[in-house]
């Protein structure tokens, strides 16, 4: 009886999912080649994929969330998703290069959103860059609003200037990132202190820091080097996007679910200097934490022991291993500063034999991996070809070997004399092609065998 009754409710819950996935995936539209013309009419947040594409296919849920967010909210985005292997022409023209491809287009502008694939972070992405490329902060209170809901942001303060023609080029670039805004010197907070009028700030991590051209040179740079937090946790996507940074990043190695004392000791060590020597090293390092080493160990085509502190280089693959222990901030501060003087020797690179060397162990990291996860699968892939080579090898051997035989017989039946051989040595029977005949001599008739007896 239960089973009975367990099986409509079943049939139920399938039901009211499927009609959930048809509403979300309602507010996600297919776009054609009609969408080449009449796309500059609305703004349009695309995602580019291909049938086939794994990642893709995981995003796709996803992509119907935001869609019925963006519709539930009024956002005046349209979302949309186009199969580019269908309508290739389009998507190369919008410079697609891999799958999936998320763009939010506007206008004559594209632009490419290169953050985590989750419903918030693309959401975000969408309002930030659909809105006004540099937002006003009219009063105090909105500006204390922008605080407590943005971590990073940046503001331009003053009024017409060539600095503030840069700072929107600038965000014009960068508004895929974060958020530019402008104000009034009267609704900057009164802890900041500017020396000079008009001035660009970053405020996060609970501050703010000013830019100055002759320290930090271009504008544009200096933004894309802050637009983190100075304490992050770290993964493979936020250690490529620090890359173009510049920084050098400080890089606790713990193990997350090891509460052991010297794992939870480093992760405070570098949250101190962090948090303490910003001012000092804010704009040469980048601080944070990793959970477990295998990400590092791929960067470093090495095996790192857990916990550690690694420093790396990610614009030129280089790292810098501990040379002392690190008992508390000051000993990191003290190995931070000599890796600034060079007294630290540098590992890794990117010379043509780590280059080399990098080809080498991402092809053992291939095959070891494609074996860890079935094996069926990699004797199939390794085996096979391993096989029929062998084969090939096994019968041009036994050619050459069998070719060698023949040609070997035929130098012996050559070099034999043509004359008669000795008396009293046995004569043996003449090998082919030594001049005599293989076929048997022909025999006599019998009446011609009678007359020769009679």
């Amino acid at each position: 009886m239960a089973a009975r009754r367990r099986g409509p409710a079943l049939r139920l819950c399938a039901a009211v999912f499927l009609l959930d996935l048809a509403f979300c995936k309602g507010h996600v539209e297919d776009l054609d080649d009609s969408f080449k013309e009449n796309r500059k009419d609305d703004i349009w947040l695309v995602d580019f994929y291909a049938p086939w594409c794994g990642h893709c296919k995981k995003l796709e849920p996803i992509w119907n969330e935001v869609g019925l967010e963006m519709k539930s909210i009024g956002s005046p985005v349209k979302v949309g998703k186009m199969d580019a292997t269908s309508y290739s022409s389009i998507a190369s023209e919008f410079g697609v290069r891999g799958y999936p491809t998320i763009k939010l287009l506007k206008g004559d502008l594209a632009y490419n959103y290169r953050g985590p694939r989750t419903k918030d972070d693309i959401i975000e992405f969408a309002h930030r860059v659909s809105g006004a490329l540099i937002r006003p902060l009219p009063s105090q209170q909105m500006f204390e609003h922008m605080q407590k809901r943005h971590r990073v942001f940046f503001v331009y303060i003053g009024g017409e200037s060539p600095l503030k023609e840069k700072y929107i080029d600038a965000a014009s670039e960068l508004i895929v990132y974060t958020y530019f805004f402008s104000a009034s010197e009267e609704v900057v907070p009164a802890y900041v202190t500017l020396k000079e009028m008009p001035a660009v700030l970053v405020f996060k991590d609970e501050t703010y820091f000013v830019y100055d051209e002759y320290e930090d040179g271009d504008l544009s740079s200096w933004i894309n080097r802050e637009r983190f937090q100075n304490y992050l946790t770290m993964d493979g996507f936020l250690l490529y996007e620090l890359g173009d940074t510049g920084k050098l990043v400080a890089i606790a190695v713990i193990d997350e679910k090891n509460t052991s004392v010297e794992h939870t000791r480093l992760k405070s060590i570098i949250q101190e200097v962090a948090r303490d020597y910003r001012d000092q090293f804010h704009r040469d390092f980048q601080f944070g934490h990793m959970d477990g080493n295998d990400y590092i160990n791929t960067l470093l085509m090495d095996e790192l022991k857990v916990p550690t502190v690694v420093v790396l280089n990610t614009s030129n693959q280089q790292y810098f291993l501990l040379d002392r222990q690190i008992k508390n901030a000051e000993d990191m501060v003290q190995f931070i500063n000599n890796i600034l003087d060079g007294t630290v020797d540098a590992q890794g690179g990117d010379s043509i034999l780590q280059r080399l060397k990098r080809i080498v162990f991402d092809a053992k990291s291939t095959v070891v991996s494609i074996f860890r996860s079935s094996p069926l699968m990699g004797c199939f892939l390794f085996g096979l070809p391993l096989g029929v080579i062998s084969i090939m090898c096994y019968g041009i051997y036994t050619a050459d070997a069998d070719g060698g035989y023949i040609e070997e017989r035929y130098e012996v039946s050559k070099s034999e004399p043509d004359g008669p051989e000795p008396a009293g040595e046995s004569q043996e029977p003449p090998e082919p092609g030594a001049g005599a005949s293989l076929l048997p001599a022909p025999q006599e008739p019998k009446d011609v065998l009678e007359k020769k007896k009679d």
